[in-house]
Parts: structure tokens; C-alpha cells; sequence
């Protein structure tokens, strides 16, 4: 099987983050060692195969500002109550293993999803089943069906406004659409 060319630019945000992350690794940003590690990105691209990120082109800035409000209280919330949890129930407190199917399959937003479920406190994703945009999380206080309930509508919730955010046309009017069935 051979891998199809892809060009320099279309690589360059992936081999520019990946000179980042050396540079902090090694805490040095000197310019010898981005130049090593802007030599060793280039490599990992194009000898190792790496599936293309695939970007939709629309960012919706009024969408991220609220979205950004949300995940800031989201993560003041959540870090009071899984304290309050942890001296009121410590190891009595019930966990469970919840299964959320995503509306889109893009592996961008998939990813963008459980990063931003997994820095909220009390939830922390397993696996990703790309095949099925399934995330499986480790959620805490998780006693009933209904609280895996609750579970599934707040990382779908986080989904759609990621899709607000920086959806595919087509995610976005497929969202359109479920809002209207209601």
C-alpha cells in the first residue's frame, strides 16, 4: 500500500506543534533545539503514517466565547463536588464505566469532545471507538441508569457546542435538525 504525497503546508501545523512539544520536553526553546526538533517532526510525518486531521475551515468565535464561560464553571463545579464527594463518601462513592455515541465522526471533534470532558473533574475517557464515535468514561457517582443518563446528555451537550463551535456544515445542520425534532 502506498501512501499518497501530502504536501508540506498541509503538514506544517502538525510538524510546527510537534517542534513545540519538543521544545517542552527537552525545556528548551533554543534555536538549535527546535531546529533538531523541527528535523525529527519532519521525519515522524513522513516516515510514520499518522491519519490527516481533517479541519472544517469555520470557527465560530461567538460560539467559544460562551462555550469557554461553560467549561470554566463546569470545572469550578465539578472540582467542588467530586471534593465534597471525596470527604463525604470517600470509597463507598460508586463509579461506572459509560458508553456516550457521538453525533459526529469526525476524529477533530471526537477528540476535541473527550479532551474537554476529560479536564472537567469526575470523568476521564477510557477509549475512543472511532469506528462508532463512541466514547467509553469512567464517571464518578454513577448509581443508576439515570445518572448514566445524565452522563450521556452532558458530553453530548459539550458535543454540540463543540459542533457550534467548529463543525462540518454537515454536523452543524444535522444538529440544526435533531434541535428542531426537539
Amino acid at each position: 500500500m502506498t501512501r499518497r504525497h501530502i504536501p508540506l503546508v498541509t503538514e506544517l501545523p502538525l510538524v510546527i506543534w510537534l517542534v513545540l512539544v519538543w521544545g517542552a520536553l527537552w525545556q528548551d526553546f533554543g534555536v538549535g533545539n527546535l531546529v533538531f526538533g523541527a528535523v525529527i517532526a519532519y521525519i515522524v510525518v513522513n516516515f510514520f503514517y499518522l491519519p490527516p486531521v481533517e479541519l472544517t475551515g469555520r470557527f465560530n468565535v461567538l460560539w467559544l466565547v460562551p462555550f469557554v464561560g461553560r467549561f470554566l464553571f463546569k470545572l469550578v463545579t465539578a472540582s467542588v463536588q467530586v471534593f465534597w464527594l471525596a470527604v463525604t463518601r470517600g470509597p463507598r462513592l460508586r463509579n461506572a464505566v459509560v458508553a456516550v455515541a457521538l453525533r459526529s465522526h469526525s476524529d477533530f471533534l471526537v477528540t476535541a469532545t473527550g479532551h474537554a470532558i476529560s479536564l472537567i473533574p469526575g470523568s476521564l475517557v477510557l477509549e475512543v471507538d472511532r469506528s462508532t464515535s463512541t466514547l467509553y468514561l469512567h464517571c464518578l457517582n454513577v448509581e443508576s441508569v439515570e445518572d448514566a443518563e445524565a452522563v450521556r446528555r452532558e458530553v453530548q451537550a459539550t458535543e454540540a457546542w463543540l459542533i457550534r463551535i467548529m463543525g462540518s456544515a454537515r454536523d452543524l445542520s444535522a444538529l440544526r435538525a435533531e434541535e428542531a425534532r426537539g
